[in-house]
């Protein structure tokens, strides 16, 4: 069949906390037998909070691989079986201590699609109330810090916000708003 890959085998090679791999061998529409390197990962959420002013919260974090503070918004993975609607609600509440009346979904994004299964679920956010301090988990550590809508698509296309699923969703959420 065109375009389309036939899985022959596979062997788990990385069992971890938050993702496994495995290794597959794979039929191409040729006939030629490949393989394949896959990451499983449940999956994630990002929520972008705006306020009436069309202000929103970023978190800053280390990023280990990257050995940098990334700004980002507010995010989290999946638990196997988890409803990607409520992770986001939890991720906003224990990173920036608010709850929101109005809660649209923005669709999905695969960050890497060529060996990676994650798929990342973007939520906006809306009508936000402060309703306790963050409370993050016991190896996250992140400050929030707020800024125009309008000066986050200015610092996305000159390339200073660098994480992909930030980048996409606060181009989503200006254009919606008009903005």
């Amino acid at each position: 069949m065109h375009l389309h890959e036939k899985k022959l085998s596979g062997e788990t090679v990385y069992q971890g906390r938050i993702f496994d791999i495995t290794h597959d061998m794979v039929e191409l529409e040729n006939g030629s037998i490949s393989d394949r390197d896959v990451l499983h990962h449940f999956g994630g959420v990002c929520v972008i909070p705006i306020t009436e002013n069309n202000e929103i919260f970023l978190v800053r974090q280390f990023r280990y691989p990257f050995g940098e503070i990334t700004r980002e918004v507010p995010a989290g993975k999946l638990e196997k079986g988890e409803d990607h609607a409520e992770c986001g609600r939890r991720e906003l509440l224990e990173e920036t201590g608010m709850i929101c009346e109005e809660y649209t979904h923005l669709g999905t994004l695969y960050p890497v699609p060529a060996y990676d299964t994650e798929v990342i679920h973007m939520y906006m956010a809306r009508k936000l109330t402060k309703k306790c301090e963050q409370d993050l988990d016991e190896d996250e550590f992140l400050d929030v810090e707020k800024i125009p809508l309008s000066e986050a698509v200015q610092q996305v296309m000159d390339g200073e916000i660098k994480d992909a699923k930030t980048q996409i969703i606060i181009l989503k959420a200006a254009r919606l708003l008009g903005i």
